[in-house]
């Protein structure tokens, strides 16, 4: 069994669409596991104003008549990050796309939510290096049960826990702690969840485009336009906040 020394929060959304800056949350579950072992679960639709893509709604099941009355991100997005408040948080995929497109929904709607602090285990990383398959396919290997209602976030997030629990007794190496799981199988250092920065050497260097390769910092002072192109693009709230913070910094600097 975990052993747990602040509550780990499972979490699952089903989306609009797969794109950070663009798309939105028509579904959100979170299965909270407490130290003492005690489980609860918050699971939402919600209104994404936007249609809803038909690619996704063929995954999930959910359609816009579904989710028109529902509450918007907004009208829920206090309560959510109540529930989250002082958890750390696990998921499948999720430090690729669950957390940072909630991420994405808490900045537009200006709540905070800060991940530092926080410990982000994803339960597909360790798949992945012990295994290499899917959801459904790891719950089969795991835990030798079928996933019923697959791509319903609930579902989704408790299969997602009971995959947890079955790896850390099928792999005595991971430890019993998030600490324990971490160090094994490595804690990603994140600047921005879209990857359009990353960290080399303890330095935010560019992940794309013509600076790939050179300090952030290095570019913002030769060419501080580049911040005014990258804040007005097609960028996810996320990437330009860290933007940010490193201009501030480094003008900060330079004065």
């Amino acid at each position: 069994m975990l052993k747990l020394t602040k509550p780990l929060a499972f979490i699952d959304l089903e989306t609009t669409g797969t794109n950070l800056g663009i798309d939105r949350i028509v579904e959100i579950a979170i299965v909270k596991i407490l130290p003492d072992g005690s489980r609860s679960v918050k699971r939402k639709l919600i209104n994404p104003e936007m249609p809803i893509s038909k690619n996704s709604s063929d995954v999930h099941g959910i359609t816009d008549e579904m989710v028109k009355d529902a509450p918007t991100f907004k009208q829920v997005a206090h309560e959510l990050k109540q529930v989250l408040d002082g958890c750390d948080i696990a998921g499948y995929n999720s430090n690729r796309f669950d957390i940072p497109l909630l991420v994405e929904e808490f900045l537009r709607v200006q709540v905070e939510f800060d991940i530092k602090g926080r410990r982000l285990v994803d339960v597909q990383k360790i798949f992945h290096q012990m295994e290499q398959r899917t959801l459904s396919a790891a719950y089969k290997f795991y835990c030798s049960k079928n996933l019923e209602g697959a791509h319903s976030a609930e579902a989704d997030a408790s299969a997602t826990h009971e995959v947890l629990e079955a790896q850390i007794e099928r792999y005595p190496v991971l430890g019993h702690t998030v600490d324990s799981i971490l160090k094994t199988i490595g804690e990603e250092v994140i600047v921005d969840f879209a990857r359009r920065f990353v960290m080399e050497n303890g330095v935010e260097v560019f992940n794309f485009g013509k600076f790939k390769g050179r300090a952030v910092a290095d570019v913002l002072k030769a060419e501080p336009q580049y911040y005014d192109w990258m804040m007005k693009g097609d960028f996810p709230q996320h990437t330009k906040q860290k933007l940010t913070e490193i201009y501030t910094r480094t003008m900060l600097k330079k004065a």
